[in-house]
């Protein structure tokens, strides 16, 4: 596999002040090459689903991990959670704007986040995800997470799950993959996103 799931299992939860943890090289060494050669080519800011963009067949087989029975296992297990039944969604971003990245905890449909980076080096103050212990303070920070090639962000949702970023405009590469609560969500999250990547489409010729 392309994901290491046993540096993921070795990696203890952090349970406060919401369940979270972060793995550096969950994808491997060896396929960060591979997986960014084949990345989407993305012009435009936000988060497109993967039926919207054209991608090669390193990122394909990614995309097919993240999906495997091995990658569900390991997250019940981690986060205590039967996630049998429960679908999956998966988008896309290659670049980011100024108005990226303000505060908010993720839609309540969604049950655990995972956010894996593929910037080969990030040196920019901006852009790098912080947990946050509130809602209105960047600052009031649980810790900071450049947002470098083949790290892992994952947490389960929750009411006090804050996170944001300061200010970052440029290319800036991560997938993010969900377990949701149901089908009528990836249905509607999926047409949401596809209006809006046509949007940005039409504006741009």
């Amino acid at each position: 596999m392309m994901i290491d799931l046993d540096r993921f299992e070795n990696t203890p939860l952090n349970r406060e002040p919401f369940e979270f943890l972060v793995v550096p090289e969950f994808v491997k060494a060896e396929a960060c090459r591979l997986v960014n050669a084949d990345y989407p080519h993305i012009e435009k800011h936000g988060s497109f689903p993967l039926s919207e963009v054209e991608y090669g067949t390193a990122f394909g087989e990614l995309m097919n991990d993240l999906n495997s029975p091995q990658m569900r296992s390991a997250f019940e297990r981690k986060f205590s959670l039967d996630l049998s039944g429960r679908p999956t969604m998966a988008t896309v971003r290659g670049r980011c704007s100024e108005k990226d990245g303000q505060i908010h905890t993720d839609s309540t449909t969604k049950i655990i986040t995972v956010l894996i980076y593929m910037n080969p080096n990030w040196e920019t103050a901006g852009g790098r995800l912080r947990l946050l212990r509130s809602p209105d303070n960047l600052d009031d920070m649980i810790l900071e997470v450049p947002p470098s090639e083949g790290t892992l962000l994952a947490f389960k949702r929750s009411e006090n799950s804050w996170h944001g970023h300061k200010p970052f405009s440029g290319e800036r590469r991560v997938i993010q993959f969900n377990w949701v609560t149901s089908e009528d969500v990836v249905r509607r999250e999926q047409a949401r996103h596809r209006f809006s990547a046509t949007l940005k489409r039409v504006f741009a010729s």
